[in-house]
């Protein structure tokens, strides 16, 4: 009575029954039955037989690129590959010196970008980590330790506190078990676990008679059958979603692949144009209009715009480092500025991930509890009244029995507060402290004499407690509903008991769990006088409600405030997580996201079309109860919407969106490894407010990368007319091939690059995110290139002619436009730091201390270009005089102007 399906090795046999997916559905001699085993586990030598016959219980690792591989992909890129074939046509013409400078830009720029992304393949050896190294299985029905690897479907499991479970259970037998499944549901607390089958549709995170590999044991103990081994478990699962997504390329490396095509082709068109006119209409000779038409490309090309482009990326690489965000591949940062929308996982993330008693109700009472986290820092207060500890009738008992019915232990650590055990209790111990209760202490004066630990079944666990007065009491803790069954009285405001009012205390549950708390009763019961042992029987009955607590993960304080700024940057957030819907929808209005009232869960997005998740996705911003399938699909839904999507998490359940995301966001602090490998940037304080600080650098980095290409092109431009126009009309070229590419590489490069330092402008955040798909060089972008192209060419030519017809020789002439071009692009570089604000203010005047250092750079550097010997041997350059070189500066002065009196005219334009 097998069934099989596909297995992970080749030469493995497929796994018993993981093609349905149901053994949350059999009953434990079900499972037997199918797994062909007994409830005391195999044999060792049916074990070595199923070992061989179904594989290991491991996940297939994707082989790892090589470094030489990795290195040699930084060159795929079409500008490069221009600048390739540059560099192969000037070493053919015997130019090694041009082509030894280009070759120099593509290394620079193929080793930044090496260094940057380090080791991508390292996603899913990371996600193989997360199943247990060693396994306790009874073999031969004893007792053993094996390698979780030589796992197989059917041996039997012992599970203890502090286990990673090694492979997907059918639990057989549980006592107080409880579960730690937030890295693969998204659920905040430890999740109780039984014995019982359930539904065939239940969601993954309420299936609590499964055990999942990779998830931590946090309390209890109990017996699985291994169901699914390797990649046929749940992890596996994942594993496999990773393998299916596919990579996407980033909006500024679609734009700029674009803009290459676009460029390259201009490029190959003119100069194929200008060889045909040159041959055929002109009647030159082929090689003399060969090495024009090369001078012309090398011109054209913007040889510095790939290091540019890395090094701008760079510098925001480390600024946001400074803001504890980390970027582990380069073209991430520039997509930070073009996100749109933010899909972001709730616990540890837009939560504290720290579960904080936020209420109390006593006696119809309803107290609110200050402070948040495992800090015990905070206070009581009632409508919004600050109140003392002694005023509130009750509390002290309540907190009283809150702590010693406990088994979590908080303490502090490097400064920071702790908890040992489940986070719940550990909430609890802190609402004690909080109402002046030592647990310690308490347990001085109440000593523990047994309980009746806490088990899914019952739903409470209760403690037997005597005050050395000869007073026997039972201290309890559980379900509410549970606790007011048990239940004949209540305590009353004034210390005695009174009947039960069983709606009083149903309604202030469900406002409780309608602000999406979760809820626990507290009840007390006195026993006879020397009172040893505590049977079950003893608790069922005849307590006293004292009180309820309500506790939430409650969102970061600094979430709040990054929702808000994204919200004004007109970046949508939405919540996604594997928890309840209504903690969800209490957590998501506290956020402040747009629209909160609405829930979709994951079982309800299983029932949805592609085409009806599409339609749905973009009103609704809360998303519950969801598996990795719903956050992968969430994401594509958005995509196709045309969003650029950064997305956030901490648990191997997220890796998939992770990867498939835009931009793949992952905690630091409490993120898995899967979760970090899969991300391109991890944030080192697992802060959100940091996205938000991140968007800006993004969109900083982007406008930078503006401001360079506006700051370049015009440069290349101007050279190309110059050489096109000199061709075209038979006259001597102004500037000669080897001259231009020392303007490209020494002047134009180094002063681009202070652009790469600019801080950003004052509206940056208060713009709505860009459009991906708009071409990176807008139509106001062609008008400012186009309109300075032309002024750097009349600056070009009109300097060498004006020399030539004032008696210079064609090097000296030339020495001057190669020095009024780069005065050019000194007093360029000032106006293009504010594209549409004007320049002539102070703060304009001064710069930064990038370009100060830059222009003192270029000066030096011009110099030696006109006046020593050696250089001017290299480049055929001539000294000039000072009136000569103060009519170069006025070049510069002029553009400056002009492109002043250009700004003011738009400005006015627009209003």
């Amino acid at each position: 009575m097998t069934k099989f399906t596909a297995t992970s090795e080749s030469s493995a046999e497929p796994q018993p029954e993981s093609v349905t997916g149901k053994w949350h559905t059999f009953t434990c001699d079900d499972v037997c039955v199918h797994l062909d085993c007994g409830r005391d586990g195999l044999s060792s030598s049916e074990a070595r037989d199923r070992l061989v016959r179904y594989g290991p219980n491991s996940l297939p690792t994707a082989r790892p690129r090589s470094a030489a591989f990795r290195f040699a992909m930084q060159f795929h890129n079409l500008l490069i590959y221009v600048l390739m074939v540059a560099a192969g046509v000037t070493g053919l013409m015997g130019h090694w010196i041009d082509t030894s400078v280009i070759l120099a830009v593509c290394i620079l720029n193929a080793v930044i970008g090496f260094v940057q992304e380090g080791k991508a393949e390292e996603t899913l050896r990371a996600i193989s980590r997360m199943l247990s190294p060693q396994a306790a299985v009874l073999r031969d029905g004893h007792r053993q330790t094996i390698p979780a690897q030589d796992l197989v479907p059917g041996d039997v499991v012992m599970l203890e506190p502090g286990d990673r479970i090694p492979a997907d259970l059918r639990l057989l037998s549980v006592k107080s078990l409880r579960v730690l499944e937030s890295a693969l549901t998204g659920e905040s607390v430890a999740v109780s676990k039984s014995t019982e089958p359930v539904a065939e549709n239940t969601a993954l995170g309420d299936r609590a008679s499964m055990a999942f590999g990779g998830t931590m044991i946090a309390g209890g103990q109990g017996r699985g059958i291994v169901v699914r081994t390797g990649r046929d478990t749940e992890i596996g699962r994942i594993n496999a979603l990773l393998h299916e997504v596919v990579d996407l390329t980033t909006p500024l490396l679609r734009q700029m692949s674009q803009f290459a095509r676009v460029l390259t082709a201009a490029i190959l068109l003119l100069a194929a144009g200008v060889f045909s006119i040159g041959v055929l209409g002109q009647g030159l000779g082929i090689q003399e209009t060969f090495i024009a038409v090369v001078s012309l490309a090398v011109a054209a090309i913007p040889e510095g715009l790939p290091a540019i482009l890395t090094v701008a990326m760079a510098i925001g690489v480390q600024r946001m480092a400074g803001r504890n965000a980390i970027i582990r591949r380069l073209p991430a940062v520039e997509t930070l500025g073009a996100v749109s929308v933010i899909c972001s996982d709730k616990t540890g993330t837009l939560t504290r991930n720290e579960m904080t008693a936020q209420s109390v109700w006593l006696a119809g009472r309803h107290v609110r509890v200050d402070g948040t986290g495992y800090a015990p820092h905070g206070g009581f207060s009632i409508e919004g009244r600050d109140h003392r500890v002694d005023d509130i009738p009750g509390l002290t008992e309540l907190a009283r029995i809150a702590a010693l019915c406990n088994d979590a232990h908080l303490h502090q650590k490097d400064g920071a507060w702790q908890i040992e055990g489940d986070p719940m209790e550990g909430a609890l111990q802190v609402l004690a402290l909080k109402a002046g209760l030592d647990r310690g202490h308490e347990l001085g004066l109440y000593p523990r004499t047994d309980v009746v630990p806490f088990d899914s079944r019952h739903k409470f666990m209760a403690t037997l407690h005597h005050d050395h007065q000869s007073h026997d009491m039972v201290f309890i803790k559980g379900a509410p509903e549970k606790i007011i069954a048990m239940s004949r009285q209540e305590r009353a405001a004034d210390g005695g008991e009174v009947g039960i009012d069983v709606e009083k205390w149903l309604s202030a549950i469900d406002r409780l769990a309608g602000d999406g708390q979760r809820v626990l009763g507290i009840g007390v019961k006195a026993m006879p006088g020397g009172t040893t042992e505590l049977e079950f029987d003893d608790v069922t009955g005849g307590m006293v409600m004292i009180g309820l607590i309500g506790m939430i993960d409650p969102p970061r304080s600094e979430a709040i405030a990054a929702v808000a700024d994204c919200r004004a940057a007109g970046i949508r957030v939405k919540m996604i997580t594997g928890d309840h819907s209504g903690t969800a929808r209490a957590i998501g209005a506290q956020l402040g996201l747009e629209n909160s009232d609405t829930v979709l869960t994951g079982p309800v997005l299983d029932t949805m079309s592609d085409d009806e998740l599409r339609d749905r996705v973009t009103t609704a911003d809360i998303f519950a109860r969801t598996s990795p399938e719903n956050k992968l699909r969430l994401v594509t839904a958005l995509q196709a919407h045309g969003h650029v999507v950064a997305m956030t998490g901490d648990g191997v359940n997220d890796s998939p969106a992770l990867k498939r995301s835009d931009v793949g966001i992952a905690m630091g602090i409490s993120g898995t490894e899967a979760a970090k490998e899969a991300a391109e940037m991890v944030l080192g304080d697992d802060n959100f407010a940091s996205i938000a600080n991140a968007v800006r650098e993004g969109r900083t980095v982007h406008d930078n990368l503006k401001k360079a290409i506006v700051f370049l092109l015009p440069v290349n431009g101007g050279e190309s007319l110059g050489v096109l126009f000199a061709i075209l009309l038979g006259m001597t070229l102004p500037i000669t091939p080897l001259q231009i590419l020392w303007v490209n590489m020494v002047s134009s490069i180094g002063l681009a690059l202070t652009l790469a330092f600019e801080r950003a402008e004052d509206d940056i955040m208060s713009r709505p995110p860009r459009d991906p798909r708009r071409p990176i060089v807008s139509g106001f972008l062609m008008w400012r290139i186009i309109f300075v192209s032309c002024l750097f060419m009349a600056g070009i030519f009109g300097t060498f002619e004006m020399a030539q017809h004032l008696g210079a020789d064609v090097a000296t002439a030339r020495t001057l436009a190669v020095n009024a071009l780069v005065a050019m692009e000194v007093f360029y570089l000032f106006s293009v730091r504010y594209l549409s604000r004007t320049s002539l203010t102070l703060t304009g005047a001064m710069g930064t201390k990038p370009v100060l250092l830059a222009i003192s750079s270029v000066l030096v550097l011009q110099l030696s270009f006109t006046y020593l010997p050696p250089v001017q041997i290299l480049f055929d350059s001539r000294p000039i005089s000072v009136v000569q070189g103060l009519g170069v500066i006025s070049t510069g002065v002029v553009l400056f102007l002009v492109l002043e009196i250009e700004k003011m005219l738009r400005r006015l334009w627009e209003k």
